[in-house]
């Protein structure tokens, strides 16, 4: 079950905590695995780790033409795409009263527009072979929202009307998307919390801890299988029990 050899998959976000997850994920189920972001240095040290069937693609998903380049660039060294896993995202914290333009609009443009992008470029290979999964990470904010986060909720929100519709486009012809929907997960970010403000979290949490980026890469993974084959425009809540939508 859930084996990937020979899919080539291509991972936004690669040099974050989930994305590497993700990556490590897929690498060891037999996926040949394109790893992308903006700053090499943490794709490289990944690359090294696992070894062979890995590609490492440096983007800046604001720039114009970035998305098709990267889908581009990626099917060259890795292959045809099979999934493509939308992860990348930023965050640009600020209560709606005080936000400035270009707060929402970064937010806007790495975590909506860049995904629609990428899936647009990569679908038409996946159209013409009629097969392929396309998995983005949305958000437990996306559902619940959180004070400061308009931007970023709202780009999270905005990822499960387009994958819905997107999957009712590509659907007959073999291709799936589909989201995972992470609530608090222990990141590098959660790691500069005090112990007080983590046990603070996990009380709001029935499971009793902040989740671990392989509780989110076991979700995707999921998603990317041929097990998974039969379910698209669906969420899969990584959360712990916060929000049990």
């Amino acid at each position: 079950m859930f084996r990937l050899d020979g899919k080539t998959a291509l991972v936004t976000g690669a040099s974050g905590a989930i994305g590497g997850a993700v990556a490590r994920a897929f690498h060891a189920l037999g996926a040949v695995v394109v790893l992308t972001d903006m700053r090499p240095e943490g794709m490289e040290a990944l690359a090294a780790e696992l070894g062979e069937r890995v590609h490492v693609c440096v983007a800046d998903l604001r720039d114009a033409g970035a998305a098709d380049k990267l889908v581009a660039d990626a099917e060259a060294a890795g292959g045809p795409l099979f999934i493509l896993v939308n992860n990348a995202g930023i965050t640009r914290d600020n209560l709606a009263l005080r936000m400035k333009d270009e707060e929402w609009q970064i937010v806007i443009d790495v975590n909506l527009t860049a995904p629609f992008k990428l899936t647009r470029a990569a679908l038409k290979g996946m159209l013409r072979r009629r097969a392929g999964r396309i998995i983005s990470i949305a958000s437990i904010v996306g559902h619940t929202g959180n004070p400061g986060q308009a931007n970023y909720g709202a780009a999270k929100a905005g990822l499960g009307g387009m994958t819905k519709a997107v999957a009712k486009e590509v659907a007959s012809r073999g291709i799936t998307a589909n989201l995972v929907a992470p609530g608090f997960i222990a990141t590098p970010m959660t790691d500069a919390l005090t112990d007080e403000q983590k046990a603070k979290l996990s009380e709001n949490i029935p499971l009793g801890r902040l989740g671990l980026p392989a509780d989110v890469a076991a979700a995707v993974t999921f998603f990317a299988s041929d097990e998974a084959g039969w379910i698209t425009g669906t969420t899969i809540h990584v959360n712990g029990g916060m929000a049990m939508l």
